[in-house]
This record gives structure tokens, sequence and C-alpha cells, in this order.
């Protein structure tokens, strides 16, 4: 007689596990649907935003890399370790633009060879 109860039990909690994932579902529809229309109404980011935020990326941690250089050659209280890791994060931002941008060079000139 436990197991029937038991049974009927592990059935109810099933149900009421499909009523809250259908609830749950529905809620996730009706806040998708007045979000999904300034979504559609928002322009993509082109390659060419893109490619200037990045060269903005990289030029601002090469400033801030020259500024925490110039501060520690003064003398001031930086850390060697803070100073260092500036200057590979730029140089590592630094060789990654530039291979972006020799590969792109490389896709242009292939483009332009090709026979029309």
């Amino acid at each position: 007689m436990t197991s029937i109860t038991g049974s009927m039990s592990v059935d109810r909690v099933m149900a009421l596990r499909s009523q809250i994932l259908e609830r749950n579902a529905a809620l996730a529809r009706a806040n998708q649907a007045p979000s999904a229309s300034p979504a559609t109404e928002a322009k993509p980011a082109s390659f060419a935003s893109t490619m200037e935020d990045a060269f903005k990326q990289v030029n601002a941690s090469q400033n801030e890399a020259g500024a925490l250089s110039e501060s520690y050659e003064r003398g001031e209280t930086v850390d060697i370790a803070k100073v260092m890791l500036a200057r590979q994060q730029a140089s590592v931002g630094f060789e990654a633009t530039l291979q972006v941008r020799n590969k792109l060079l490389s896709a242009y000139r292939d483009i332009m060879s090709m026979p029309v």
C-alpha cells in the first residue's frame, strides 16, 4: 500500500514539475518578445568599426604601458611586475594586430590576383 501512495506522490510531483516547466517556458517567451524588437533594430557592428575598436584598445594598452614605464623610470613607487605585465600585454596586442594586418593584406592580394 505504501508503494501505491509513493507512486501517486511521484506522479503528482512529476505533474507539478511539468506545470512549472510550462510556466517557465511561457515566462521566457513573454520576456523574449519585448527584447527581440530592439535587438533586431540595432545594427550589427561592421568590420571596420570592430577593427577600429581593436586598434583603440591596443593603442590604450601601449599608452598605459608607456606611462607605467615612465613612472618606474622616474623612481615613483610602481611595482616592476606591473610594469612588465603591462609591457607584455601591449606587445602581445601589437603582435596580434600586426598578424591580422598581414592576413588581411594577403587576402587582399589573393583577391586582386584572381582572374575576373
